[in-house]
């Protein structure tokens, strides 16, 4: 007789357990795919990104390791490459995040440690000191570590321990030239002028026209007011055609200090020449004219000093005052401050406001008539505002006055 149940009845499977499995099935099959893509992203062609480099297409390598490293955040490789193709397009905030990540990541990796401490040398300076220890930790015999730790150190005016790791960088690699430079300035800073020019000397005698050297040199001699030794790196310098202001400018001042006024002005002259337009320049260069008692041409470079100290939005910066001034019912302040604008830039709108006040506010006819003469002298009017009060000033107080 048939039965529901006994040795004969089949297994009985629940349908929802076969549902559950299906279920479970599926989701093991979805995280294997997962974990393979995963695993694919993660995969770099280092050929290919190393020809990106090559060919200096770093947006094109970001592009492709973008994937590597949302896909693995931990690896180092990934981050390591995408960071470097970051810094090079000049993504420095970009690059600075990928290198934290390594560095999280590997507090001891080099990599990471070398170029955080390279971003946060200008940016951060206490934060790059602290990076540089780390390296020094991790590869006691690199000098340049030490050398730009020193330099660290001396920015904060720390120069006995700028001393201190700048003289271990120059021990390690004398040949080096920015060892030897980095270490003599500071020299200079703290006047231990007779060891900085030892150690010039010895820079020189290897390379007699390095511009760094040479450059030191001129500082050294000047700054010990030994204006003779100043000279003979200050021609080099001109020889090979050196754009430094401030050695250059020593140059110059060496030879006025030693009197003599037509090398003082041959330099300046040469200063002009490659670009150092400057103020100072033109200042020396009449000073020394004025001792050769060519006051004119001392005048001339005077006139040009006032060029260059003087800046066109001064111009705006006094008429602003003039208006602040008569804003607040300050008339001879607002008048002061026409009169400078227009004796520094000769625009005779400046005369045009004064003679304004002198009618108007003051009442004074005969201070407001000289103001618009000078300015009817000197205008030359564009605008519609200004051949309005043009017009007008010619028609009132251009006429002569009648004799009494």
């Amino acid at each position: 007789m048939p039965g529901t149940g006994g040795a004969c009845a089949g297994p009985f499977i629940s349908t929802s357990n076969i549902v559950m499995n299906r279920s479970l099935i599926s989701c093991i099959i979805c995280t294997l795919f997962a974990l393979a893509a995963t695993a694919q992203s993660s995969v770099i062609d280092k050929t290919k990104v190393m020809d990106y480099f090559q060919e200096q297409q770093f947006d094109d390598a970001i592009t492709y390791l973008q994937p590597a490293v949302t896909g693995d955040s931990a690896n180092q490789q990934a981050l390591r490459l995408l960071a470097y193709a970051y810094y090079m397009s000049e993504n420095v905030k970009a690059a600075q995040q990928c290198y934290r990540k390594m560095f999280a990541n590997d507090s001891v990796n080099v990599t990471a440690n070398h170029y955080l401490a390279t971003i946060y040398y200008n940016r951060d300076p206490e934060l790059a000191m602290e990076f540089f220890e780390r390296l020094i930790r991790l590869q006691p015999n690199t000098a340049p570590y030490y050398r730009s730790l020193g330099e660290l150190l001396s920015r904060k005016k720390l120069k006995d321990s700028a001393l201190t790791f700048l003289h271990q960088a120059y021990t390690m690699a004398p040949g080096d030239a920015r060892n030897l430079v980095s270490l003599t300035e500071v020299l200079i800073d703290v006047k231990d002028y007779c060891k900085a020019d030892s150690l010039l000397e010895i820079g020189l005698a290897r390379d007699s026209l390095n511009p760094s050297f040479l450059r030191s040199r001129v500082r050294n001699a000047y700054e010990a007011k030994d204006y003779p030794s100043v000279l003979s790196p200050g021609e080099r310098l001109i020889s090979i055609t050196e754009v430094n202001m401030s050695a250059l400018t020593k140059v110059a001042l060496a030879y006025y200090n030693l009197q003599q006024y037509e090398n003082c002005i041959r330099v300046c002259e040469y200063m002009m020449s490659v670009g150092l337009e400057v103020e100072a320049v033109y200042y020396y260069e009449a000073k020394a004219w004025a001792k050769l008692k060519n006051y004119e041409k001392s005048n001339e470079f005077l006139e040009l000093c006032l060029g260059k100290a003087l800046s066109k939005t001064a111009e705006m910066y006094y008429f602003t005052y003039g208006e602040n001034y008569e804003a607040t019912k300050q008339f001879k302040k607002a008048v002061a401050a026409y009169d400078t604008a227009f004796y520094l830039f000769k625009n005779p709108l400046a005369l045009y406001s004064c003679g304004r006040i002198y009618e108007v506010e003051f009442k004074n006819a005969t201070l407001a008539r000289q103001y618009y003469t000078r300015y009817l002298a000197f205008a030359q009017p564009v605008a519609p505002d200004e051949k309005k009060a043009y017009a007008y000033v010619k028609e009132r107080w251009g006429k002569k006055q009648p004799k009494k």
